[in-house]
């Protein structure tokens, strides 16, 4: 019975936070407590103060604005570490399209998201064999680095 009652509540401690973030069709999807710009301000000075580099800042909303068209608000931030991802390559140089990471922060109906393609799903998709400690580093930073950013100030 103890077991039983182990097992309940490591599922429910389990799901429970999936609330915050879960995988959808290969994405980690986690809840900002911060707007979109402070998320991404957030996101962009961890990135800063850690070993990837930060390739681009891209305001997906002003593009449109200036476009003369309307978006929810919407930052892409581009970052790497090429010790990290040119071993992934070398098994698959296709994965390039994918790398160097994306983050995307948004607003979905007055809630700031913060997603991700899952590193797992980026190894599935190009059918990459090896390079696991490179996935485990990435999987390991872009889900702290994303944590970060998403906690509240």
């Amino acid at each position: 019975m103890k077991r039983f009652v182990s097992l309940i509540l490591g599922s429910v401690l389990v799901f429970g936070n999936a609330v915050t973030a879960f995988a959808q069709d290969g994405w980690v999807v986690k809840d900002s407590s911060n707007s979109v710009k402070e998320t991404a301000d957030k996101l962009v000075a961890i990135i800063e103060k850690a070993p990837p580099k930060l390739f681009a800042r891209i305001e997906h909303h002003r593009g449109a604005e200036k476009a003369g068209l309307e978006l929810e608000e919407a930052t892409l931030i581009i970052f790497g570490a090429p010790p990290i991802g040119t071993p992934i390559m070398q098994q698959n140089i296709k994965a390039g399209l994918d790398l160097p990471v994306r983050v995307l922060i948004w607003d979905e109906g007055g809630q700031t998201k913060i997603g991700y393609l899952d590193p797992q799903a980026l190894k599935a998709r190009y059918a990459i064999e090896g390079a696991d400690g490179s996935f485990e580093k990435m999987a390991g930073a872009v889900g702290k680095f994303t944590d970060g950013a998403a906690a509240a100030e």
